[in-house]
């Protein structure tokens, strides 16, 4: 668990980082919006409820990338998921469809680094010492959105997605997120948004 300190730290380099981020790619934004709505034929802002800091959910903002009411069908999503529009494709490819969680961050219901925010049935489940992981707002990236992202092709590969990424993916986050907030520097959380840029 981070220390007061830390935290302070933290949320000022969010604050900062997330403005100039929002001023640098709102105008992508735009398009993309614009895209997604002409495609899906609905509002191109996608919202969806997530688990965040303290297992209390919150409002995600994300470019829509799949068609209209797609989330009934599941949460799990595969790179071959036919629900995805073509747009979409291209945007979840660049991670443009992302880019509205500056505002997340800006609005502290997330940060830039840490455990990405997931839908209910997982991390508010946590117990004992995994529940760590909520202590801190979920983040844009982070180590364990690093090492899974090609998580959608991986599950693509698997005869049944959703068991693969209860019963392999999912726990190894578990860990992966532990021991990144059990070991947290700034620095450490500017190397993983270099690294996530660099592979964008």
């Amino acid at each position: 668990m981070l220390t007061k300190k830390q935290r302070y730290l933290k949320r000022t380099f969010d604050v900062v980082i997330s403005l100039c981020g929002i001023l640098a790619t709102f105008w992508l934004m735009a398009i993309a919006w614009v895209v997604a709505t002409l495609e899906t034929r609905s509002n191109g802002l996608f919202m969806q409820k997530r688990i965040g800091e303290g297992g209390k959910p919150f409002w995600v903002y994300k470019i829509k990338t799949m068609r209209p009411n797609s989330e009934k069908e599941g949460s799990v999503t595969t790179s071959s998921d036919r629900r995805i529009t073509k747009s979409g494709a291209f945007l979840r490819r660049w991670k443009i469809d992302e880019l509205p969680q500056l505002f997340n961050v800006l609005f502290g219901t997330m940060s830039l680094v840490g455990p990405r925010p997931d839908v209910e049935g997982f991390a508010d489940r946590l117990t004992g010492e995994d529940r760590v992981i909520l202590s801190t707002p979920p983040g844009i990236t982070g180590p364990a959105s690093l090492k899974y992202h090609n998580e959608e092709y991986l599950l693509a590969q698997q005869s049944d997605p959703y068991e693969y990424n209860q019963k392999v993916i999912w726990p190894d986050k578990v860990r992966i997120n532990k021991a990144y907030l059990l070991e947290w520097s700034l620095k450490k959380d500017i190397g993983y948004i270099l690294a996530t840029l660099k592979g964008a």
